[in-house]
């Protein structure tokens, strides 16, 4: 960071860390003791998408490994694009087993990162949902290094339970690194693995 960036106010940008994403089992455990929240076995990544021969070589080394995992018998992984234009990609997994979901979403993004497409990575969530079929999504964001939670209200097209995302972000401060910046808790509207 130089001279000039301090005096304009501009700051070094997080670097991502996806080793954060190993956090979530944990966080899992922790969610379902002290609120009822248990996972639904499906988790997304989002990115921008990028035209071109070597990102499309990419998209098929990640259906490939995720299609091909042999411990579980071969999770099946979808791509869907938003109204923005964003790609998502929807990984399954046994419910109870968050570490192997958890496992697929780092290797995604890894294979992406190191694809050179690391900036084009926007967010992971994990799903999860209460007795009471309420859904919540615990969101990783890739530029701050952050994670926040996210619970649409069921029925309530554009709502949100803030009075839940709040409850969850104490009792999960001391698991995972929550986005302080309650303005960059973004809605994931509709997102896949919600």
């Amino acid at each position: 960071m130089g001279f000039l960036d301090v005096i304009l106010g501009r700051t070094k940008p997080v670097r991502p860390d996806l080793d954060q994403l190993f956090a979530l089992p944990s966080a899992a455990v922790t969610l379902q003791a002290g609120a009822g929240f248990v996972p639904t076995g499906l988790g997304s990544v989002c990115f921008a998408s990028v035209e071109g021969g070597t990102f499309e070589r990419l998209r098929c080394d990640v259906r490939a490994l995720l299609d091909t995992d042999t411990v579980r018998g071969g999770a099946p992984v979808e791509f869907s694009q938003d109204s923005y234009g964003y790609t998502w990609l929807l990984a399954r997994a046994p419910a109870d087993d968050t570490a192997a979901l958890v496992n697929d979403l780092h290797a995604v993004n890894t294979l992406l990162q190191e694809g050179g497409f690391g900036p084009q990575l926007l967010c992971s969530l994990m799903g999860f949902r209460d007795a009471e079929q309420r859904s919540l999504a615990l969101v990783y964001l890739y530029k701050r290094g952050t994670f926040y939670p996210f619970a649409p209200v069921a029925g309530a097209e554009g709502k949100r339970d803030n009075g839940l995302e709040l409850q969850v972000r104490a009792l999960l401060e001391n698991d995972l690194r929550i986005e302080k910046d309650l303005g960059r808790w973004f809605p994931v509207w509709a997102a896949p693995g919600l």
